[in-house]
């Protein structure tokens, strides 16, 4: 008798580490479903594509809906849909902002899982992985907001694999660091820009920009994402790529004020940082 395929639905995947993790699933003998806010667009892909949107109950309803519809069923869900805004100080994004991008990155996770967990428990069992980042156990100066949403993912994931494990479900979360991706060209720009960053806000930007040259291929990602998907025994996280596992063994082991030094002098926050008020009283 035939097997039936695993079903495996992957939300941001017409780019970077969506994209790669859904070709890599497809290639591993998934039936693999992608979803974008913009739908299939044109070119030759290994897997189907769906129109979703992660902040829209009726978008997540029908885009998962129409899934059923034509598979039946939902093995894997890989959450990784979310952007960030650009290196700003916490101050300068405005609450509306604040609210943009956890609508995305955290209860977008929180709309897709709620609406496969029903049809996973009639079956008995199924997966979720959650594209998360280091920046979900490491602080982000600069990158509050972000680094807000990803401790949130960690912690939402943590707890809710706790409840679904007896349903036959395990819930695991990635941890890449640097991922070239379009996802420094995807940034907002935070909206509500104070002078009094902007040293600051164009010094991490061209850093960013220095260490994604050299950031990990997204396959690196989406071999772990299926790693996780195959394991008899999930693991809870996974660190994908050698930065990112050598910052969550620093994280776990280095002393907290030794890490805390080495964050700030890495940023050079400790640099002095020319004060408007200052320079004017001196001219």
């Amino acid at each position: 008798m035939k097997l039936k395929k695993l079903v495996a639905l992957v939300t941001g995947a017409s780019s970077g580490i969506g994209k790669a993790t859904a070709e890599r699933l497809a290639t591993a003998g998934y039936q693999v479903y992608g979803t974008s806010r913009r739908g299939a667009t044109p070119g030759q892909r290994s897997f189907e594509m769906l129109s979703l949107d992660v902040t829209s109950d009726e978008s997540v309803a029908a885009a998962v809906n129409a899934l059923l519809r034509s598979e039946g069923r939902v093995d894997l869900l890989v959450n990784n849909a979310g952007f960030s805004v650009a290196p700003a100080g916490a101050e300068e994004s405005s609450i509306e902002q604040a609210r943009a991008i956890f609508e995305t990155n955290f209860f977008g996770i929180v709309r897709m899982t709620r609406a496969v967990v029903p049809h996973m428990r009639r079956q008995g069992a199924g997966r979720i992985i959650n594209i998360g980042s280091v920046l979900g156990f490491l602080p982000a100066p600069y990158m509050a907001l972000y680094a807000a949403t990803k401790h949130a993912v960690e912690g939402y994931s943590e707890s809710l694999d706790h409840e679904l494990r007896t349903r036959g479900i395990r819930v695991s979360v990635i941890e890449p660091a640097y991922t070239k991706t379009h996802f420094d060209a995807n940034l907002l720009e935070p909206d509500a820009k104070l002078d009094e960053y902007r040293e600051a806000r164009a010094a991490v930007s061209r850093q960013l920009s220095a260490v994604l040259e050299t950031a990990d291929e997204p396959g690196v990602v989406a071999d772990v994402v299926l790693e996780a998907a195959r394991a008899a025994r999930p693991k809870l996280r996974y660190t994908a790529g050698g930065l990112a596992t050598r910052l969550r063994l620093l994280r776990r082991f280095a002393p907290a004020g030794a890490l805390d030094a080495g964050i700030r002098r890495n940023l050079r926050l400790d640099a002095p940082v020319a004060s408007p008020h200052r320079a004017s009283v001196l001219a």
